[in-house]
């Protein structure tokens, strides 16, 4: 059975969905990373958490794992052509959490 097509909106956010994937791409904007170099960037992330989510990415065609024939093992990350293109989309949803405060739906409610 084919899966039904929804709303290109909605494809975009699976494919940044979680607590992790937007800031990944914020670092990755910046150059291309080592594991060990987001991990720090990402204060709070687990290894296996980073991992699972830079492969997820991989998959979905947003950023590349580049292995470099080196001794010790050097592997970067860096973003695709797509996961460039997802620049245009933060930074739109970072214009729109700055007009409106950073505020939560709940905080709005409160202050109207």
């Amino acid at each position: 059975m084919a899966k039904e097509v929804g709303c290109p909106t909605e494809t975009v956010l699976e494919l940044i969905a979680g607590r992790w994937k937007v800031m990944v791409i914020y670092w990755l904007l910046q150059g291309p990373r080592r594991f060990n170099q987001l991990q720090r960037d990402l204060a709070g992330i687990t290894p296996r958490t980073l991992g699972r989510q830079l492969k997820e990415m991989e998959r979905d065609g947003l950023l590349q794992r580049i292995d470099h024939d080196e001794t010790p093992p050097r592997v970067e990350y860096r973003l695709t052509p797509r996961g460039r293109s997802l620049e245009t989309v933060l930074m739109a949803m970072h214009d729109w959490a700055e007009a409106h405060d950073g505020t939560s739906p709940s905080q709005a409610d409160a202050a109207e």
